[in-house]
């Protein structure tokens, strides 16, 4: 007997409401993840930056593959650590992560006295994201277009090669003790309160020597009044080929690339961590993302969750050779 068209919709309904209950369960199940819920990548920084704009750039094109919302919550503060506290905090779900520079989880630890976390058992890699070294450049007034040049004029002006930096501790600052260091000329650290002003005093010659973020220094280059003549990297620079790494002049060790990557609380399981890797992989492979990356003067730098620990491990354990050669103490 038929059923009446009345418990015939009832019953398709009852199927309906079944299949999607079966299918939230396994998207539950096979990600960690709920679908009504968003996705919180927790920056470190001020809105406006390079990093709060990689950031946005990567929430808009994941949110679009993943359909769901992935929104930037911008918690500034104690050389980021209030951004790492609060993931590191969160409940291991995939719902909560942190976007943050290599600076948090390899250098922190050797420079600051007050880190509440353990890069290393506090987290879950996830993908590192993009990478962009650190590049040396010199006021025109010197002269030099080289680092050898740049140590020839050091040990011609005894005590007058004045490194600004963006902050006492900062990779900036200590890639300038190393380049002391390393190349046996004595310098004198300047350090300021940000990249703008340590740039500003670069530009106007009061300073002679800045180891300065790429995009900033190429943007700085463009009025002729600083020369970049080096790239802190262990192979050149895709966004100025021209430009020869420092090792290649001839001074080892000022070689680790600044690198930004996602990762989320401890315990995430291995299937969540796996959709959000796919989800940002496929996001930094979009042409519209590389380009806009590509524009701030980074590489978009997909990686598996394993190479982003891996690079961690590396990076930590260089950063703290470095501390320990030009004598940092933590602050």
């Amino acid at each position: 007997m038929t059923p009446h068209p009345f418990f015939q919709r009832r019953l398709l309904g009852a199927v309906l409401l079944c299949a999607l209950f079966s299918s939230h369960v396994a998207w539950a199940q096979s990600g960690g993840l709920q679908a009504d819920r968003p996705i919180r990548l927790v920056v470190g920084l001020a809105a406006g930056g390079s990093l709060d704009a990689q950031a946005r750039a990567v929430a808009k094109r994941m949110a679009e593959i993943s359909g769901m919302q992935v929104i930037v919550d911008n918690k500034p503060g104690a050389s980021m650590m209030i951004s790492a506290l609060e993931v590191k905090k969160a409940k291991p779900d995939g719902h909560t992560l942190l976007f943050a520079p290599s600076s948090v989880f390899t250098q922190n630890p050797h420079t600051l006295a007050n880190v509440q976390y353990n890069p290393f058992t506090d987290f879950t890699p996830v993908s590192i994201i993009s990478r962009g070294p650190l590049v040396l450049t010199v006021h025109q007034s010197l002269g030099v277009r080289t680092v050898p040049e740049l140590l020839t004029w050091a040990k011609a002006h005894p005590g007058q090669l004045n490194f600004a930096s963006f902050g006492t501790g900062t990779s900036s600052h200590i890639y300038a003790e190393a380049f002391g260091k390393v190349g046996k000329v004595p310098i004198t650290h300047i350090p300021y309160k940000g990249t703008a002003d340590a740039a500003s005093d670069l530009l106007e010659g009061r300073v002679q020597a800045y180891f300065d973020a790429a995009p900033t220094a190429i943007q700085n280059a463009q009025t002729g009044k600083i020369v970049i003549i080096g790239v802190a990297s262990p192979k050149r620079y895709s966004v100025m080929p021209n430009v020869p790494t420092i090792s290649e002049q001839g001074m080892a060790g000022l070689d680790l690339t600044s690198w930004l990557a996602v990762v989320g609380p401890a315990g995430m399981s291995a299937d969540t961590t796996h959709k959000l890797n796919d989800w940002l992989k496929q996001s930094l492979q979009t042409p519209a993302v590389k380009d806009f990356i590509a524009k701030g003067a980074y590489e978009a730098s997909p990686s598996t969750p394993a190479e982003l620990a891996q690079e961690m491990k590396t990076a930590y354990d260089k950063w703290g050779e470095m501390v320990k050669m030009v004598g940092l103490v933590k602050q």
